[in-house]
C-alpha cells in the first residue's frame, strides 16, 4: 500500500509567477532583500503593497532545488529515501493573507495552480496537489476549482478565517456544493487569511493567528451543521495535529445537549472530517475520540515550523505506539480516501 504524505510543501519562486498573462504582470510578487530585518529570514515578498516574510519557514533539511520544484527528480528521489510514495503539496505564500483586491489574488492564484499543474505533469502521479482558490469572487474560484480538478488537482486549499468570514458563513456554501459535486475535499490548513487578526498577533508565534483559527473553523462547522447541510463534502483539518480533538468535541457535545441535541459517538466518520495528526500526539487517547478512520499525517516537507517532522510517516510507521493496522489506515487508506486518490 502506498505511503502517502498528507501535508508537504512547495515553496514559492519567481517562476510561479511566471504564468501570469500581460495584463496581469503589475500584480507579479516582488522579492525584497531584508537584510536588518532577522524576522524575515532577510527576504520578503511585496504583494500589493505589503511584505511578506519569505525566507523564514524554510526546512534547511530540505534541498533547496527539492522544497523549490527546481528538479522534480531531486524531489522524488528524496522521498524515496523518506519512503513516502506521495505527497500532497500544499503552498506557501498563501498561508497569510496577501491582499483585499479581487483581480490581484485571481492572479496569483492562476499563476500558482498552473505552476503546480507543470509539477503534477512531470511526477508521475506521485506529486498531487491542491488548488488556491480565488474567494474574493466565488464565481471565479468556482471556474478554477472546475479548471483544477480537471488538472490534477485532488483538494481545495482554504485558511481557518477567509477575510472576515467564518468557514461556516453561507458565502461558502456554493463551494461546498461545488466541492461535493467535483469530489474534492475541501482542506483547511493551519494558517489565516483575515488581516485583522493576522496583524493583531503578528509578533506572537503563531499559535493564536494560524493554529486557533482552523481549530475554530473545525468547531464552527459542526457546530452550524455544515456536513449535514452537504451530505458528500469532505473537510480536512491539516497541520495543528490532533491532540485538540477530545476538547472540541466534549464542548460541542454540551452545546449541542443545550440545543436538545446530541452529537454522533463517530462524528469524524460520520461527517467525512479528517485530521492530521503529528507524531508527538498521545494517538491511543485521540483515536478514541477520532476513530481509526479519519486521521492522516504529514511531514510538513520543506518549512521549518512547530508541526515540521521530515521523518514523521517513517517514524509512525515504527513507533508501535498504535496498532498496525491503524497505522496502515493512516499512512494509506484515510489519505486515499479523503484525496479521492
Amino acid at each position: 500500500m502506498p505511503t502517502i504524505d498528507a501535508d508537504a510543501h512547495v515553496l514559492e519562486t519567481e517562476r510561479t509567477w511566471d504564468y501570469m498573462s500581460e495584463s496581469e504582470r503589475e500584480f507579479r510578487p516582488q522579492i525584497v532583500a531584508t537584510p536588518h530585518a532577522e524576522e524575515t529570514g532577510g527576504e520578503c515578498w511585496l504583494i500589493d503593497g505589503r511584505l511578506h516574510p519569505k525566507a523564514r519557514n524554510v526546512g534547511k533539511d530540505t534541498p533547496k532545488e527539492s522544497r523549490e520544484m527546481e528538479d522534480i527528480a531531486a524531489r522524488i528521489k528524496h522521498m524515496d529515501e523518506l519512503e513516502v510514495d506521495i505527497q500532497i503539496l500544499y503552498p506557501t505564500i498563501f498561508l497569510r493573507p496577501f491582499t483585499t483586491r479581487p483581480e490581484v489574488e485571481l492572479a496569483l492564484c492562476k499563476s500558482y495552480n498552473r505552476w503546480l499543474v507543470d509539477i503534477w505533469k512531470q511526477g508521475n502521479g506521485r506529486l498531487r496537489w491542491v488548488a488556491v482558490l480565488p474567494l474574493l469572487s466565488m464565481e471565479k474560484a468556482l471556474a478554477e476549482a472546475r479548471w483544477a480538478k480537471e488538472n490534477g488537482a485532488c483538494g481545495i486549499f482554504i485558511r481557518g478565517l477567509e477575510g472576515e468570514r467564518l468557514l461556516s458563513d453561507e458565502y461558502f456554501y456554493p463551494l461546498y456544493e461545488a466541492a461535493s459535486r467535483l469530489d474534492m475535499p475541501v482542506c483547511v490548513h493551519s494558517a489565516t487569511g483575515s488581516f485583522a487578526v493576522h496583524d493583531f498577533f503578528e509578533r506572537e508565534s503563531g499559535f493564536n493567528k494560524f493554529k486557533l483559527a482552523v481549530v475554530g473553523s473545525f468547531h464552527s462547522v459542526l457546530f452550524e451543521g455544515i456536513p449535514q447541510r452537504f451530505p458528500k463534502l469532505k473537510l480536512g483539518f491539516i497541520e495543528v495535529s490532533a491532540q485538540w480533538i477530545p476538547y472540541a468535541l466534549h464542548d460541542l457535545a454540551r452545546r449541542f445537549q443545550r440545543k436538545g441535541k446530541s452529537l454522533s459517538k463517530d462524528v469524524l466518520r460520520d461527517s467525512r472530517i479528517y485530521v492530521a495528526c503529528q507524531t508527538d500526539d498521545d494517538l491511543p487517547y485521540v483515536l478514541q475520540y477520532s476513530g481509526p478512520d479519519n486521521l492522516v499525517i504529514g511531514s510538513d516537507y520543506g518549512h521549518a515550523d512547530t508541526a515540521s517532522e521530515l521523518e514523521a510517516l517513517r517514524t509512525l510507521k515504527r513507533s508501535g505506539e498504535v496498532g498496525a493496522h491503524v497505522v496502515d489506515k493512516i499512512l494509506g487508506d484515510n489519505p486515499r480516501t479523503l484525496y479521492g486518490l
